[in-house]
């Protein structure tokens, strides 16, 4: 909404369809400190899903449907601007090097390592989630 309509917007969730929702959950809990909220089922739709929740409150929505099939993912930032769409999703973190490290070992890809922005006052990183899906790390320079 646009300043001045007194309504307030804040982001809610971001919802990733995944073809393996378990391992979905494992990876996104372990990587992201993220705990279960609640689950569902929408059997007229042949969807299950998830909400994952940080303590900071935001949430990811994981949904998986059989048969689903994968559109392209972008190997890398750079290529993600080839076609149109949701691209990645951000996090800003305190410590951009700790968080990158905790999604390496959860089990996330490294595609861009902690740099400087082209912005010069973040830092920032790229990973891809096991299925491939970028996420974007920022964090303030110090």
């Amino acid at each position: 909404m646009s300043a001045g309509t007194g309504r307030s917007l804040t982001m809610d969730h971001v919802g990733i369809d995944v073809d393996d929702l378990d391992a979905s959950i494992s990876f996104y809990s372990r990587a992201l400190d993220l705990e279960q909220i609640y689950e569902f089922d929408l059997e007229e739709l042949g969807i299950k899903g998830v909400f994952l929740r940080h303590p900071a409150g935001w949430t990811i929505e994981l949904f998986k449907r059989g048969g689903a099939r994968p559109h392209g993912r972008s190997p890398d930032p750079d290529a993600a601007h080839d076609t149109l769409g949701i691209g990645h999703f951000c996090l800003r973190t305190d410590d951009i090097r700790a968080a990158f490290d905790q999604l390496l070992a959860a089990g996330a890809t490294s595609r861009i390592e902690p740099v400087q922005s082209p912005h010069p006052e973040l830092y920032v990183a790229y990973v891809s989630d096991p299925e491939g899906n970028l996420i974007e790390l920022i964090a303030q320079s110090t």
